[in-house]
């Protein structure tokens, strides 16, 4: 497991950072003195046995047994220890170390040319010796235990913690907070240790700080120690005190964090993050607060936009239609940022659109030229109203149904909105000389097993089939689930959580490819600017999720007990598994290492006409069973959701066989 900070924080000598060299309380090694010494007069000089040395043996005996000692508690480290955090281990170790030393006095004594002593008063100053340090630290971490109080024995403890460790008050308060151990004691760890340091009224007190760089691991940032990731154990853990564990390194990789994150929830600690508000931001400051259910996913980020897509927003008057949805707002949110000269959001849900017209206005007011529409792409009157009014240059069509359930048994309105819905859309960019068409599209057009996703295909057709006929400039964008949109798993999920349960899963074999909604619209604009025709761009979206560990994840992350997971059966027209492309073999690079370019071969403008044609007849009949055999004939690679399942399980099934051993 493996983390970092960035490289920059270790040329930042501005961080008012403090390092103990060699992690020893120099203060802790005096009071031991102090106490040996004291020992050491009372039986050598004060107390006269049977056998008294000479001033030259006592000197000796007196060197040559603190230099046993003293070493050995070094070499043992038991100077580098947080006695005040100390379990029973730290005084076992105390004790070993001090045995070790007494035997190696031993040998001393015997081996070399010296006043020898009498065994018992060697053994007296080794066991008394010890008996003072132990005595010292435990009413060290008693009078830490009660210097919070407000009676008398708080207070006497509290004045002993100023005068002998300068240990103030307030931290003595500390033990009625929340411990925290931080992983990652680069610029984001230490900043929220002095945050919480600072402030009094902070829940929270770190510590100690996991971390691997060695340059760090072994001392100490603010008083607070750093432990080596690979070194740390629950025991330490445990005798700090440690009861949450939070992640502030934000370069971290997926693969560390899932397997730390796991690690520790396992070991029954809470654990939390210290990041900006959401993962969908950057914005605003960073604060502690529990891991977003998307980040259980535990993938990277893709940043998508750059400075160029940007560019090429800047000036633009945009229209996005479906522009209250999920996608379409954030579509939205995104282009904001860009300096457009005109956002026209369309959209047939008023909330929605009235949602997203208030938070721009929050946060742009009148620097950003907004307006609203209400219709459906379905009604080419109504729209080409708006095309009339506005002249946009580039249209974003994110306007359709998507909920595959649903569209299984509305069939004739899934055609009738998104296919006729697009086909009105693109027609009227030709007419009002739009510059560009960017459509937002589905993994589950590719091999669609259901209505939603075949019309998404046929919508597709339709865009590649303009490309070769119209003046606009045309493409469609491809991506995979969408983490937190209105119709994904993770609302439902929280729901049934709160609920107490169970979670419901269609097919605990069931695997989805997962983007955030920050990273789906990112990809709709960059590819959108990088487009020169008719291309379909396809997002490199990594491994695929397991819903049912996604649905574990966030029983975890509840911490509700006794929530279980049932299946309830593949819905009509559910995959197994999503595909990603058609044709994975044909693939084009682009800049964007990301982003690829599936190139099919566009049809003819007549051949999308007589598919469009038999669609019009099956729509006007009203019967849903006629309008999906229709798809069937002008879609080739819409088939049943039972025989692509089949193939998947039989192709999975292959895959698992262990290879045959032969004799």
């Amino acid at each position: 497991m493996l983390f970092d900070d960035n490289k920059s924080d270790l040329k930042n000598k501005k961080q008012k950072t403090i390092w103990n060299k060699r992690n020893i309380r120099w203060m802790l090694v005096l009071y031991d003195a102090i106490i040996y010494v004291a020992i050491a007069i009372v039986l050598f000089i004060l107390y006269e046995g049977a056998k008294n040395l000479t001033s030259i043996g006592i000197i000796q005996q007196i060197v040559i047994s603190a230099a046993c000692i003293f070493s050995a508690r070094l070499v043992g480290n038991i100077y580098g220890q947080v006695w005040r955090y100390g379990g029973i281990q730290c005084y076992i170790r105390l004790i070993f170390t001090d045995f070790i030393a007494f035997l190696i006095y031993l040998c001393i004594d015997l081996i070399f040319p010296i006043q020898k002593d009498v065994f018992v008063r060697s053994l007296s100053l080794f066991t008394l010796n010890l008996l003072g340090a132990l005595t010292m630290r435990m009413l060290y971490r008693y009078a830490y235990k009660c210097g919070s109080q407000d009676n008398v024995i708080g207070k006497i403890a509290s004045f002993a913690l100023k005068i002998m460790s300068g240990l103030e008050t307030d931290k003595v308060k500390d033990i009625h907070k929340i411990k925290i151990a931080i992983i990652g004691a680069g610029r984001v760890g230490v900043s929220l240790a002095e945050e919480l340091i600072s402030n009094k009224e902070s829940a929270y007190v770190p510590r100690c700080f996991i971390d691997i760089k060695k340059e760090k691991t072994g001392r100490e940032i603010h008083g607070i120690p750093v432990f080596s990731e690979d070194k740390v154990t629950l025991k330490m853990l445990e005798a700090y005190e440690v009861q949450e564990i939070v992640f502030a390194i934000p370069s971290m990789d997926a693969e560390s964090k899932k397997a730390l994150y796991d690690y520790y929830k396992k070991a029954g600690f809470k654990v939390k993050v210290y990041d900006y508000p959401t993962m969908y931001t950057t914005e605003g400051k960073r604060h502690l607060r529990e891991f977003d259910v998307e980040e259980l996913l535990f993938r990277k980020q893709l940043v998508v936009a750059n400075e160029r897509t940007s560019k090429y927003y800047q000036d633009k008057v945009i229209l996005i239609t479906g522009g209250g949805g999920s996608i379409g707002s954030e579509l939205c949110r995104q282009l904001a940022k860009m300096q457009p000269k005109q956002i026209i959001i369309l959209d047939i849900y008023e909330n929605g659109a009235y949602d997203v017209q208030q938070e721009l206005r929050i946060l742009y007011g009148g620097r950003l030229n907004l307006h609203i529409e209400i219709c459906s792409i379905t009604n080419k009157r109504a729209l080409e109203c708006v095309f009339k009014k506005y002249h946009p240059q580039i249209v974003i069509n994110a306007a359709a149904h998507k909920h595959v359930p649903l569209m299984e048994n509305n069939c004739v309105e899934a055609v009738c909105n998104n296919v006729f819905g697009t086909k009105n859309v693109i027609e009227l960019c030709e007419q009002y000389n739009a510059e560009r068409f960017m459509m937002v599209s589905t993994d589950k057009a590719v091999n669609p097993t259901n209505v939603m996703g075949a019309t998404k295909r046929m919508c597709e057709m339709l865009v590649q089939s303009a490309s070769i006929y119209g003046k606009v400039k045309y493409s469609a964008t491809r991506f995979g689930n969408v983490l937190g949109s209105a119709g994904s798993v993770i609302p439902l999920f929280k729901k049934q959580i709160a609920n107490g349960g169970p979670i419901t899963i269609t097919d605990k074999r069931i695997i989805r490819y997962f983007m955030t909604i920050p990273e789906a619209s990112q990809l709709v604009l960059e590819s959108g600017a990088m487009a020169k025709n008719g291309e379909l761009f396809v997002l490199d979206m990594g491994q695929p999720v397991k819903i049912l560990d996604l649905a574990e994840s966030m029983i975890r992350m509840s911490g509700v007990n006794g929530i279980k997971i049932i299946e309830t059966g593949l819905r009509p027209g559910e995959k197994l598994y999503e595909e990603l492309l058609v044709k994975t073999a044909e693939l084009d690079k682009t800049d964007n290492k990301l982003i690829f370019i599936e190139r099919d071969l566009p049809l003819s403008r007549d051949e999308i006409d007589k598919k469009m044609e038999i669609l019009q007849k099956a729509c006007e009949t009203d019967d849903d069973n006629l309008v999906r055999d229709a798809l069937r004939e002008v879609v080739p690679t819409f088939k049943s959701s039972e025989e692509v399942n089949a193939r998947s399980i039989e192709a999975n099934e292959k895959n698992n066989q262990p290879e045959p051993v032969l004799s």
